[in-house]
C-alpha cells in the first residue's frame, strides 16, 4: 500500500528553503520503504528535514510503518510539479511500478 501523506509537514518547518528573489527552489519526490516492503511516497522541498521527520517519529501517517529507509529520491523544479507527481503515483496504487520507479532509478510520469 502507498501512504495518503502529502508531505505538508515542511511546509510548516521553519527551516524551509526559501527563494531568492525570482528564483524557484528544486523539490522532490521520494519513495521510502519500511521493513514489510509497504512504500511510502511524499514531497517535499527539503528531503533532509523532511527525512528527520518520519525518522524522528513525528509524521503520524509514517510512524505506524515503523523503520523507515528512503530507497529513491527525484528533483523537480518546482514544488507544484513534484506534489502532482506524487499524488499521480499514490493514485496508481500500484507496488509493482513503484518496484519498477526504484530498479529504473527514475519516473517516468509527467506532471
Amino acid at each position: 500500500p502507498i501512504g495518503n501523506c502529502l508531505g505538508r509537514a515542511d511546509a510548516r518547518s521553519a527551516s524551509r528553503p526559501q527563494r531568492a528573489s525570482g528564483l524557484s527552489f528544486m523539490a522532490f519526490v521520494y519513495i521510502l520503504q519500511n521493513e514489510d516492503g509497504k512504500y511510502y511516497i511524499g514531497s517535499t522541498v527539503d528531503l533532509d528535514d523532511r527525512m528527520q521527520h518520519h525518522l524522528g517519529g513525528y509524521t503520524p501517517s509514517t510512524k505506524r510503518l515503523g523503520k523507515l529507509k528512503l530507497i529513491f529520491s527525484q528533483k523537480y523544479q518546482t514544488l507544484k510539479e513534484a506534489r502532482s507527481i506524487e499524488f499521480k503515483l499514490k493514485k496508481l496504487k500500484r507496488h509493482d511500478y513503484i518496484a519498477s520507479i526504484i530498479k529504473d532509478g527514475f519516473i517516468k510520469i509527467k506532471s
